[in-house]
């Protein structure tokens, strides 16, 4: 029994030549001959659970992308091109059909409205083919809009408000011999304290502990995060760009890490963290309405679900938002806590590398795996938030409303409290429902995609150069095609399951470390030759994404 399986001996020979240990089947047709071959595909998971080689290589690719925008001297977005002719009647049509809907929805003619509705998802698909990002105008007609007082708590401090500059450099320092140079910063936020806890992260008085109120921040934490970022860039007057990850504290408290480019004093970031705050208005949800025994029951004629003695059905979700009154609290107030500190960085700083480095050290794993629970305490404190986390609301077509005495949004039969498939009830999330990684659109001038395929784009560079233009192996790195074929010229098609064509996992599993084995000695060939040459690459350093390779 102690001698190992063959597939876990495969899996290993995988996971230690970078190969996804969950590889899916790929149709490839070339167009020119007609071929088509399987081939296998990364799954792309970002977890190390599901498949350690795919999570580090996201890992990895995370890390490129913070090196690339940490330390810029020029803006890495240029200003937008003028819109073209096309555009420009396009949008006027554009208006004139918002003006038709407008008359034909208070002449009461539905079916009118839903012909200009289609014209105008029309219009605004051409404007999208034409280089036009986004919308003209958002679809929210039907959402009632309700304005909620925009001034300022009075136990928060108020901040200095100054135009927003259209730059995202940060200030540039020079020495008095001369030197130059443009440092940036990295900062830690993390939510208030909910009870003196132990070095272990355990409560010392669990009972006095606020599990509501962790559970409500960690809901609501992207909220915040966003309202902090707003802040920071009214204050210091310039579009502060920033990369960021989120892990837990030893507490389970999200535990926020930032990457911000250029500097910004100290005082001035604790500023803002404090007088940062996000209001939630919801309705009430302190004390549940209906015990778990009498939940409110789907009736089918009316759409709703009723009062089980009454038989009256429930607020719904506008009703209920309609309620609150200008005089009452919001339901929740999230805030940060007082832990916060900033770092200065400079660019070739030798602390830069760990410092990117423990920025994404936990991306590859759930927040609730993060930090060691093999203690009784450990997992009693995890059990004690999921719980806090399952009956509280998460969004508004949440099912937890239902105990409160309100209709989720958009209801629907089958909504059983303490059921909720929002991804912030899951025990691996922690409450956190948002993305783990969170980066600014000015950041380094490319999306995700684009450093991956800079990636690909220098080992195929670094192979051609010395005359491997195929590999012999049908797809190249990243599960992407060879280097000897033109990605132009083919098409692929993922086989669906119970395809007859589909070959068993394991097969996959053993053509892909072969591929990666025969791509992985023609790179060692190249590097090679590249050293005999002379010590220097044939063409350039290779990006830092490569190292994901």
């Amino acid at each position: 029994m102690r001698m190992p399986l063959a597939r876990q001996v495969v899996e290993a020979v995988a996971v230690e030549n970078g190969v996804c240990v969950r590889p899916m089947a790929m149709r490839r047709t070339n167009l020119d001959t007609g071929e088509t071959e399987i081939i296998p595909v990364p799954c792309g998971a970002t977890l190390a659970s599901k498949c350690p080689s795919c999570a580090e290589r996201a890992r990895r690719l995370r890390m490129a992308q913070c090196t690339a925008g940490w330390h810029l001297d020029d803006e890495p977005v240029p200003d937008p091109d003028p819109p073209t002719d096309d555009a420009k009647v396009l949008a006027g049509f554009r208006a004139d059909l918002e003006v038709v809907r407008r008359d034909a929805e208070r002449d009461g003619d539905p079916a009118g409205v839903a012909e200009i509705d289609e014209l105008i998802g029309q219009v605004d698909d051409e404007l999208n083919a034409l280089g036009v990002r986004g919308k003209a105008a958002p679809d929210n007609r039907d959402r009632p809009r309700r304005a909620r007082s925009t001034r300022r708590r009075q136990d928060a401090p108020d901040l200095p408000r100054l135009p927003v500059e259209k730059r995202t450099i940060g200030r540039t320092y020079e020495a008095p011999d001369g030197t130059a140079w443009r440092p940036s910063m990295f900062l830690t936020l993390t939510c208030d304290s909910y009870g003196r806890v132990r070095s272990d992260g355990t409560p010392v008085d669990p009972g006095s502990y606020d599990y509501r109120r962790a559970a409500r921040d960690a809901i609501h934490f992207p909220k915040l995060i966003d309202r902090f970022w707003q802040n920071l860039r009214r204050c210091v007057g310039w579009d502060v760009q920033y990369f960021a990850a989120l892990e837990p504290q030893r507490r389970l408290a999200p535990h926020l890490h930032a990457a911000i480019r250029g500097t910004i004093p100290r005082v001035v970031l604790r500023q803002v963290a404090a007088a940062t705050y996000q209001q939630i208005w919801w309705p009430s949800c302190d004390r549940p309405v209906y015990p778990d025994t009498a939940l409110p029951v789907w009736d089918t004629d009316s759409g709703a679900y009723l009062d089980p003695d009454t038989g009256e059905a429930l607020p719904t979700w506008d009703e209920a938002l309609d309620a609150i009154g200008p005089d009452d609290e919001p339901a929740h107030v999230v805030r940060f806590g007082p832990q916060l500190r900033a770092d200065g960085v400079t660019t070739n700083s030798a602390h830069t590398g760990r410092m990117i480095g423990y920025l994404c050290k936990y991306l590859t794993k759930s927040l609730d795996t993060c930090h060691d629970t093999a203690t009784d305490a450990h997992r009693r404190h995890v059990e004690r938030l999921a719980d806090a986390l399952r009956h509280e609301p998460c969004a508004p077509t949440c099912s937890n409303w239902l105990r409160y005495g309100v209709q989720p949004r958009n209801p629907k039969p089958g909504l059983v409290p303490g059921r909720c498939r929002g991804k912030a009830h899951r025990r691996e999330t922690l409450g956190f429902g948002g993305r783990r990684v969170l980066v600014s659109r000015k950041w380094s001038g490319k999306t995700l995609a684009d450093h991956r395929a800079d990636r690909i784009a220098w080992v195929r560079e670094q192979l051609e150069a010395l005359g491997h233009t195929d590999s012999g192996a049908g797809t190249g790195p990243a599960g992407g095609p060879g280097p000897g074929t033109d990605p132009a010229r083919t098409v692929c098609t993922l086989l669906r399951p119970g395809d007859p064509a589909a070959p068993r996992r394991e097969h996959l599993l053993l053509q892909a470390v072969a591929q990666r084995r025969a791509w992985r000695a023609q790179l060692d060939a190249a590097r090679a030759a590249t050293s005999d040459a002379g010590g220097l690459p044939v063409t350039g350093p290779p990006p830092p994404a490569a190292a994901a390779a």
